[in-house]
């Protein structure tokens, strides 16, 4: 009977410890059905700690806040529970059904995945305006606005859009990041600089606000009809006042994530009158200037000039082709070479753009050139207007001469217009550099180059000698050693953190995991095992100094406390130092 007593106890704690060591890893959400306006949180659970956490792609949502990584261990009754979190909070970008798919880790060697979870996306609903609420209090005192400067343009007419963040004096933001930009499909477009914008002082709605330009871009529609500029959204990081106050009656700030956007804005875009269109109309829309110039009119045959047909002014200069010239059979013409000069502000483009021709005459004789005219659409009186070009004739005054230009007389028609044949022996260019070789022979024997190569080898010896010297030296200094592989080996572990400086929790958790990986590479054991009590037993067996022990005890705690308090970029860079100065000491300490 006392036998099968104690084979009872003995399968019981067996069965005990089986099931005390068992991984746990699950996924958990705030909540299975939700409005599109609201937010879902996911948690993904583990009881042991492992590496190598790869969360799921989210597919149908935006992550705005996350992973934000908690760990707790606690004793009762002398037994050890330890649980580890992942955390994200997730916008929905649509209604529909979506599934939370699998998580993976690494525990123990093996890998380990969640199960997938399934949460139903609704329209928008209400949420209640609570005014303690720190949601509502954002939703309330933030906002993005994006400003059209016209709602109905003509087609190919500029329109410029400014997005503006509005942010009540009740509120304090500590930085964002965009989630979603806009692309402007159907407009040609050009972003405006808006480095170096200040704070400025307006109202919303009536109220005094302070707001930020973030962006400004310059658009011009090319399609008619109903057209939709995309929002721009952010994710936002702030503070806003709670009910509590601290020791000195002042109230206490809680942070909060929030996406705004600025919401779809949809213009009317009108098509340019189809009465009075001259049948050259290429597009030009705006107020401008032509002129066609010739660089000379009086030159040689096989002599060259330049003429110049430009448009200067305001409008959608880019967008549209110049007229082309007509000219005499006999006056041979190349390709013409398209040139710039357009600036872009908010009113919209404005400089000239032109095309220049190289003109060869072959004969002599006297060459009109015709007028050219250039049409575009006015927007101040919504008409057509059409600029025609002087007359300029070209004296070609030696050369041989075209009988068929003297029958011609100065007939400018270009109908029968040879085409033009290059020929690379027209224009030959002057050869700046010459390809001479010597009549006299040059040896290689017994000249400078070849003592001094000979000569290498004898002086490369007593260099090879000092080297090798220096590296016995550093080789036999065993503390200088010691000290430049513990501080290789802080950098080592510190790469990460040094990486993420600036975001605060992506920081404290890369340096929280570096501490964790160089104990486990140090001291050989797992994370999981480890507490305060225990990590101060093992460095203390190895060594270390007490201060050194307690300094790396407070780098973990400000790791745990940097998840709750506001940080600035000076704490991470101190918290970093210490942390590498740390790791330097006990690997110099530990024995």
């Amino acid at each position: 009977m006392n036998l099968i007593k104690h084979i009872t106890i003995l399968l019981f704690i067996l069965t005990t410890s089986i099931v005390s060591a068992q991984v746990k890893f699950e996924a958990k959400v705030s909540k299975q059905k939700l409005g599109v306006n609201e937010r879902l949180r996911v948690d993904f659970e583990m009881n042991q700690d492992g590496d190598n956490f790869n969360p799921p792609s989210f597919s149908g949502f935006t992550v705005v806040g996350g992973p934000n990584q908690s760990v707790s261990n606690s004793w009762i009754n002398g037994v050890r529970s330890y649980k580890k979190t992942y955390s994200y909070f997730l916008a929905p970008k649509q209604r529909g059904n979506f599934t939370i798919s699998q998580a993976t880790i690494t525990i123990k060697g093996e890998n380990f995945k969640t199960t997938p979870v399934k949460v139903i996306v609704t329209g928008a609903v209400d949420i209640p305006k609570d005014p303690n609420d720190p949601t509502y209090l954002a939703s309330e005192n933030i906002h993005l606005v994006a400003e059209v400067s016209k709602s109905n343009p003509y087609l190919n007419e500029a329109i410029t859009v400014v997005y503006k963040l509005y942010v009540s004096p009740k509120i304090a933001v500590d930085n964002w990041n965009e989630i979603d930009s806009p692309r402007y499909n159907d407009f040609w477009s050009q972003a405006i600089n808006t480095q170096g914008q200040k704070v400025q002082n307006g109202t919303y709605n009536g109220e005094d606000y302070r707001y930020l330009v973030l962006r400004k871009a310059v658009l011009y529609p090319q399609k008619t009809g109903k057209l939709n500029i995309e929002p721009l959204s952010l994710n936002i990081a702030l503070r806003v006042p709670s009910k509590r106050r601290d020791i000195f009656g002042s109230l206490l700030m809680t942070r909060v994530n929030k996406t705004v956007s600025a919401g779809n804005k949809s213009i009317q875009v009108k098509p340019l009158p189809e009465a009075g269109k001259p049948v050259d109309f290429t597009g030009a829309v705006g107020d401008f200037s032509f002129d066609v110039v010739a660089s000379k009119t009086e030159l040689d045959a096989s002599e060259s000039l330049q003429l110049k047909v430009s448009a200067r002014g305001n409008g959608n200069l880019k967008l549209f082709k110049l007229p082309k010239i007509s000219l005499p059979s006999s006056l041979e013409v190349y390709e013409p070479e398209h040139k710039e000069d357009v600036n872009t502000n908010l009113s919209g483009m404005k400089g000239s753009i032109s095309d220049s021709y190289t003109v060869v005459p072959q004969y002599k004789g006297k060459y009109p050139i015709p007028s050219i005219s250039f049409s575009y659409f006015d927007l101040k009186t919504a008409t057509y207007k059409r600029l025609s070009s002087d007359e300029i004739v070209i004296n070609v005054l030696n050369g041989p001469s075209n009988s068929t230009n003297a029958n011609e007389g100065s007939t400018v028609s270009n109908n029968n217009k040879q085409a033009v044949v290059l020929n690379s022996d027209q224009f030959a260019f002057i050869k700046t550099k010459t390809e001479f070789s010597t009549i006299k022979p040059n040896y290689f024997f017994k000249t400078n180059l070849f003592w001094n190569l000979l000569l290498l080898p004898f002086l490369a010896i007593p260099l090879a000698i000092a080297i090798r010297k220096k590296k016995a030296s550093r080789d036999a200094d065993v503390y200088g050693n010691r000290i430049r592989k513990a501080d290789k080996l802080a950098r080592k572990y510190l790469s990460h953190a040094k990486k993420s400086l600036g975001k605060k929790e992506a920081f404290y958790i890369a340096l929280e995991k570096a501490l964790h990986n160089y104990l486990k590479a140090k001291l050989h054991i797992e994370t999981n095992d480890l507490s305060k009590d225990k990590i101060n037993s093992l460095l203390k067996e190895k060594q270390v100094d007490d201060e050194v022990i307690k300094s790396f005890g407070g780098i973990l705690e400000n790791c745990e406390l940097a998840r709750y308090t506001p940080i600035d970029i000076a704490t991470m860079q101190e918290d970093y130092g210490k942390a590498a100065k740390t790791i330097s000491l006990i690997d110099k300490q530990a024995r």
